[in-house]
């Protein structure tokens, strides 16, 4: 990093060296704390307590520039959450008092240390949360200790609808990383639910049905793996199941759907078609149950797992009344009033055990109509960015923290802002908005995008020089735009493709045609431009993917759609269609459900009003690529994520100084079979026990053929009796001679030989027999 200039104010907060300072399979026993004051980082012994953040300006006597620049971060506990780590620690020092057999032995399997794929604390902690909660205090028992989650947070788990007459829902939340592994979490908790159902047909405490509502369609392919039936499903990649219990899995059911499916069905909808003549009245709540679970719905109870649950809130105006919603966080409102009434619906039609929630981001977002940024009040296990940062989970966002412009702050952290500073009158548009014109935007972010694609370029060497490296797959620079007309203008002059419309003549008429034209874009065109077969630089057309999300009737258009979809899903994964993608350019799509680990840099070219935004956008670029842990230390080694224009509020890691690539800039060393020897693999089962199965010459017992064994004391002598013969005698001796008589059984055989060993010894013998 770059030191400040004379002229340039000393930063408030000052990078820390060394990030990573906890193992991710244990509880973390170490955090960064900044002094308020001098902004000093400080290492402190145990663990960060759960807390929420967001920012005040300062009411000093600064000037209103300086209290922008300074605006501190101020912390509120999560208070909920930090009573349940203590509860859950205790439990689990009780080796899970109160839960069942099942229960138990499946946490023992997850927590054990000899795993080929460990379980991530934060990935065990919330799954215990969720378990000590529904097996201990929402079925109205009690440990042995006092805890600390009172009778009283227990109530901010009900989500009440504005209707009284409905039933509440009981949603359960948890706060995890982008990149730290929810996915996972889901599966343990099906599994949990499954296999102790499985075991106890009758227990409804552990659902056998699963519905999982996500965002889109994207998400909603990824998350088949849930599926116990499915070829790739996670029980089985991730050996979250013992052997011995996977019949129990199998008992469950899961289905994974888009909230979409929870709009309303038309009143004409009748067996796939709409008709004007049938008016079947509104969906009642069975009716829309049964629709949406399908045979599912005789399994009720069911378990819900909201993913990407910061959009299932519930709007605090009924019927869906927008009055008063900002434009732009209208279409948030409604979807998150679909999701939530659809929820009620299903719980009013099959009951609904508990909703999972899972987000990196469950807050409130601005116009929702509750406080912003504020978390969502079921919030009861919290793993956050800069706790995963601290493990090693994630990737290390790297930010701005000095220039050579003797700024007080650099201006590549509040890229958009400083582009809309002193902006002449021509260079802005007209209307309502006072936005910059689309090419007045690129001319004063081009030397941020240069400076960005450079970086790039360079950590697209190391890969490609690198010995060791077998995966060829490129890094990907995502550029976040502001809108439609600012993404076109970056797209052409990077990619330099674009769409020329010429008069061709058809049937002696005229006709506007538009063509694709291709040439050499203005960013390092030997790596970002397009041609004819080879597209690295993509741009996401938000309505194009809206076509493919809602099934667009055109075919034409619907292919166009999909093909895109397609891409956009599988950027970084080798033999997809997104494999050669280098470059992103989108506006707002984003934000979630984009599980790309090859992402390196990103440029935000848009304004950022909530950190809440801010941890979105950069959280499509936090999963890591390697997760080996280094031999000496045992933690996982830095990977980083280079950020530009997204004024994140994050703990400042320090980059490199030098133009040397530090060791985890070099890509790792994938061992991985080659396609064309694919017939040569080697597979190795998990053993957990060997037995003996007689597949031949089955031994059955014909009982009603047997000889009876019949036991006659007067037969067998249980005992006898012996004295000492002393000279001659006639006839036999008795009790009542006058010599010396001693009693002998078999009270010492039966002593050291129980009778289940003489059974094993005789099934022994009749088994080497055959």
């Amino acid at each position: 990093m770059a030191n400040p200039s004379p002229t340039q104010s000393a930063l408030p907060i000052q990078p820390v060296e060394r990030p990573i300072l906890c193992s991710p399979y244990s509880e973390p026993t170490a955090h960064w704390v900044y002094d308020q004051e001098s902004g000093a980082a400080t290492q402190m012994e145990g663990r960060r307590p759960a807390s929420f953040w967001y920012r005040y300006e300062d009411s000093s006597t600064r000037g209103a520039y300086q209290r922008a620049l300074f605006a501190e971060e101020v912390r509120d506990e999560l208070p909920m959450v930090n009573a349940l780590r203590t509860d859950v620690k205790r439990w689990r020092q009780s080796k899970y008092e109160g839960a069942t057999q099942v229960t138990k032995d499946l946490l023992a399997y997850w927590w054990r240390e000899d795993r080929p794929r460990r379980l991530f604390f934060c990935q065990l902690e919330a799954v215990e949360t969720i378990i000590y909660l529904n097996e201990i205090l929402l079925a109205g028992r009690k440990p042995r200790f006092t805890p600390a989650f009172t009778e009283a947070m227990q109530a901010n788990l009900r989500d009440v609808p504005g209707d009284p007459a409905l039933p509440p829902l009981i949603r359960l939340g948890t706060k995890m990383a982008t990149g730290s592994g929810k996915t996972v979490v889901m599966a343990l908790l099906m599994a949990w639910s499954f296999c102790n159902r499985g075991q106890v047909t009758s227990d409804a405490r552990f659902p056998n049905a699963a519905v999982v509502v996500c965002p889109n369609l994207t998400i909603k392919e990824r998350l088949q793996v849930l599926r116990p039936e499915h070829p790739q499903n996670y029980y089985a990649a991730f050996d979250l199941v013992p052997t011995r219990m996977r019949p129990l899995l199998q008992s469950g059911k899961v289905i994974v759907e888009n909230w979409h499916t929870f709009l309303p069905q038309s009143e004409h909808y009748e067996a796939g078609k709409s008709y004007t003549v049938v008016n079947k009245g509104p969906e009642g709540p069975e009716a829309f149950a049964r629709r949406i679970l399908g045979d599912l719905y005789e399994r009720a109870p069911i378990l819900v797992f909201n993913d990407e649950a910061h959009h299932a809130w519930r709007p605090p105006v009924r019927h869906g009344d927008t009055d008063g919603v900002p434009d732009e966080a209208r279409a948030e409102f409604e979807e998150a009033t679909i999701w939530v009434n659809g929820l009620d619906m299903l719980n009013q039609g099959a009951g609904i055990r508990c909703c999972i929630d899972l987000s990196a981001t469950p807050f409130y977002i601005g116009g929702s109509g509750h406080s912003e940024g504020a978390p969502f009040p079921w919030l009861v296990s919290d793993f956050g960015l800069v706790d995963a940062i601290e493990c090693g989970i994630v990737k290390i966002p790297r930010l701005p923290v000095s220039d050579t412009t003797g700024r007080p702050e650099p201006r590549y952290y509040r890229l958009w802002e400083n582009i809309n500073e002193d902006l002449k009158p021509g260079e802005r548009l007209s209307g309502k908005a006072k936005k910059p014109k689309p090419d007045i935007v690129y001319r004063k972010a081009e030397d941020a995008l240069l400076t960005l694609a450079g970086q790039w370029v360079e950590r697209y060497g190391y890969i490609q020089e690198a010995s060791n490296a077998q995966d060829k797959t490129p890094p990907v620079l995502i550029i976040v735009c502001d809108n439609t007309d600012v993404a076109e203008v970056f797209y052409c002059n990077i990619s330099g493709e674009q769409e020329v419309e010429t008069l061709e003549e058809s049937d002696g008429k005229q006709k506007a045609v538009k063509r694709t034209v291709y040439g050499d874009g203005r960013v390092f065109p030997e790596f970002f431009s397009n041609r004819e077969g080879f597209k690295p630089t993509i741009r996401i057309d938000s309505r194009l993917l809206a076509q493919a999300e809602s099934g667009d009737p055109n075919t034409t258009r619907q292919d166009a759609a999909e093909q895109l979809r397609r891409i956009v899903a599988t950027v970084g994964r080798r033999g997809e269609p997104g494999e050669q993608v280098r470059c992103v350019v989108s506006v707002a799509m984003l934000t979630e459900g984009w599980d790309a680990n090859n992402v390196t840099h990103i440029l935000g070219l848009r304004a950022f009003g909530s950190q809440l935004l801010c941890e979105q956008v950069v959280g499509r670029g936090l999963r890591r690529i390697d997760y080996t842990p280094d031999p000496e230390t045992g933690l996982l080694r830095e990977e980083y994520v280079d950020i530009y224009g997204v004024p994140f509020s994050l703990i400042p890691f320090r980059g490199r100084t030098t133009k040397e690539p530090t060791p985890i800039d070099r890509p790792p060393n994938h061992v991985m079979a080659l396609e064309e020897r694919r017939a040569f693999e080697m597979r190795f089962p998990v053993v957990e026990g060997y037995a003996f199965a007689l597949r031949r010459n089955l031994v059955t017992a014909d009982i009603g053929a047997m000889q009876p064994l019949v036991l006659d004391p007067g037969e067998i002598p249980t005992a006898i009796f012996v004295s000492p013969q002393v000279g001659y005698r006639v006839g036999i001796p008795t009790l009542n001679d006058p010599f010396q008589i001693v009693e002998q059984n078999r009270e010492a055989y039966y002593a050291s030989t129980h009778l289940q060993a003489i059974e094993f010894q005789i099934a022994q013998q009749v088994v080497q027999a055959l």
